[in-house]
């Protein structure tokens, strides 16, 4: 989520009306099919009659959920006027009726703590003030590890894989919690996370490490603590990702439609079980994927723009009541077939309620309104999706205290407790590989050198080394590293007594430079550790290096945890939450639940 593009207009809407004028959209023979029953949560009368109060448009707004640009609600940013007509974050809301907003760094949105709090105050006094009065649910996507939106000063923590390797629903939980009160004290209530995807495809580009593990069991018990740890601890809404599973694909959804040849046993045994976790836990959303499953709907249209998905799977046989968000509008998987005006009516008509970030926002809202007036949605249908949208609000005291106090975010985000409790359990997850040579842990590491992917990475594990009174240099080499710079480690290398070389998706071909950077340096004749910071993958594809582990992460949290193993101040504890393929795929080279320790 979070992909911005060029705007591509569709059709006139009068046109796209015409297609959608039949209930329930139509099937690939053009013959009518009814439009799915509107499932209403238990809601309370004062949801009821606030949606009663509310006019067509108004209600529309409210399924929206989009970005605008700027560091204050007040503040003008040109590409307010080029995309939405207007200049300003707090016009953006007033002028569409917006349910929601989301933050992104390219938005010009997040910058620092009291910032962000102020420009959540600045939005909700935007909404409160004007239409319906309704307050907005802001969100991002603070996954931590390596989908993380929001930097330092906010707590850092590893990520979902970490977790995994952690083993502890304890440790999920509190990293939720944490990552729940910091965004709830910046003004942000709704957090898209966590993913419950069972990342059973290793060469999945656009999940890996954002999943829990390969084992849906665990990732079933980690996505529960994680709903517990938003909701129950931080009073933020949690939406589970991305239903019905993206963890077999080998293809980014963000650029292209992903097809997962999944049987129904398959979903059953695999992809389920995290979403019905969460469901128990009470998860205040679910968020669909754009993904084709053939053998869960035939029609061939994605997940997000599917009844037999959203409807029959998520609602009638997972009993799920809460709010379905889309994940965005803009992402190519959902693009391939239908225009940005039908896109959002063929989402509510598969069950969706809150639509995120359409291509354009007019057209998109224009389509909505014009399904409801031609009969393809009746408003009924949209006051399902608002009841559920405005009890999720009331549920997480949105709709009674909107607004944060600037003046506390520094007592919350990035404080002592919390930075103290991200180090301790991200300890419990770095995991040893090999140690083949028995160097670990290094008693006497010498000089070091920190090389490879990871400007920010290599550079703070080095300071690592330093704050120990070690000698220690860095040089990062990057993704896809020259033969240039691999001389150039190499040199350096051999001036100094210990390599620690970073990798970061070298499984990948695309970075396969990196092997070769590993291998050079191997040849060097100057001791060798090699550690994973992202997949752990990459430990099967260099077998000349005897010293390999896997952090998962390459945040500095994650980077002081992996320096504690490396000198012996902990023990490592991490287990793979995920079996690692050998380099040709044809088995294991270290299974699920492998782990050294000492």
């Amino acid at each position: 989520m979070g992909l911005k593009r060029s705007h591509r207009l569709p059709a006139a809407i009068g046109s796209v009306v015409a297609v959608l004028a039949v209930g329930g959209g139509l099937s690939a023979a053009g013959a009518q099919e009814p439009a799915p029953p509107p499932v209403h949560s238990a809601v309370g009368p004062s949801v009821q009659a606030k949606v009663r109060g509310m006019t067509l448009e108004e209600k529309v707004g409210q399924l929206f959920v989009t970005y605008a640009y700027g560091r204050a609600a007040d503040a003008p940013h040109p590409q307010n006027r080029t995309e939405f007509g207007v200049d300003t974050p707090a016009q953006v809301v007033q002028r569409y009726h917006l349910g929601g907003l989301i933050h992104f760094t390219w938005t010009d949105s997040l910058h620092e703590p009291r910032q962000i709090a102020e420009l959540s105050n600045g939005v909700q006094q935007a909404a409160v003030s004007s239409g319906a009065g309704v307050p907005l649910l802001i969100s991002t996507d603070q996954e931590q590890g390596q989908v993380t939106r929001i930097g330092e000063p906010v707590t850092q923590l590893p990520g979902n894989m970490a977790l995994g390797a952690g083993r502890s629903p304890e440790d999920a939980e509190t990293s939720a919690r944490i990552t729940g009160e910091e965004l709830r004290a910046m003004g942000l209530n709704q957090n898209f996370a966590p993913s419950g995807d069972v990342n059973v495809n290793p060469a999945n580009p656009v999940i890996g490490v954002r999943s829990f593990s390969s084992d849906p069991a665990l990732a079933a018990r980690l996505s529960a603590a994680a709903v517990h740890g938003y909701q129950d601890g931080a009073n933020v809404a949690a939406a589970t990702k991305h239903f019905p599973g993206h963890g077999d694909t080998n293809q980014d959804s963000h650029t292209d439609l992903p097809v997962i040849e999944h049987t129904r046993e398959q979903w059953e045994q695999l992809d389920a079980p995290p979403f019905r976790e969460a469901i128990a836990a009470g998860t205040d959303a679910v968020m669909s994927a754009h993904i084709v499953v053939p053998k869960l709907d035939d029609s061939g249209e994605p997940s997000t723009l599917s009844p037999a998905v959203l409807t029959g799977m998520l609602r009638d046989e997972l009993g799920y009541r809460g709010v379905i968000v889309t994940d965005s509008l803009q992402m190519d998987g959902v693009r391939a077939k239908h225009s940005d005006a039908e896109i959002p009516v063929l989402a509510l008509q598969a069950g969706a309620d809150q639509l995120l970030m359409p291509q354009n926002l007019q057209v998109a809202i224009d389509g909505v309104l014009g399904a409801v007036r031609s009969g393809a949605l009746t408003e009924e249908r949209i006051d399902a999706s608002v009841e559920r949208i405005l009890e999720m609000k009331r549920k997480r005291g949105v709709l009674d205290s909107p607004f944060v106090d600037p003046a506390a975010v520094d007592r919350v985000v990035g404080n002592a407790e919390h930075r103290e409790q991200a180090q301790r359990l991200t300890d419990r997850t770095t995991t040893v590989l090999r140690d083949d040579a028995h160097e670990l842990p290094l008693r006497d590491p010498g000089r070091v050198l920190v090389t490879g992917a990871g400007d920010q990475a290599t550079a703070e594990l080095a300071e690592r080394f330093r704050a120990r009174g070690r000698e220690a240099d860095s040089l990062p080499t990057g993704m896809t590293p020259t033969s240039g710079q691999v001389r150039q480690a190499v040199d350096a290398a051999r001036s100094h007594d210990t390599v620690v070389v970073l990798t970061n998706a070298a499984w990948n071909g695309t970075n396969a430079a990196q092997r070769d950077l590993v291998r050079a340096l191997q040849d060097s004749g100057t001791r060798v550790v090699a550690a994973a910071v992202r997949d752990p993958y990459d430990a099967a594809h260099v077998e000349e290096v005897p010293t390999w582990l896997a952090t998962y992460s390459d945040k500095p949290v994650a980077m002081e945890s992996l320096a504690r193993v490396l000198l012996g101040e902990v023990s490592p504890a991490g287990k793979l939450p995920v079996p690692v393929p050998t380099a040709d795929g044809t088995g294991q080279r270290f299974p699920f639940g492998h782990g050294l320790s000492w």
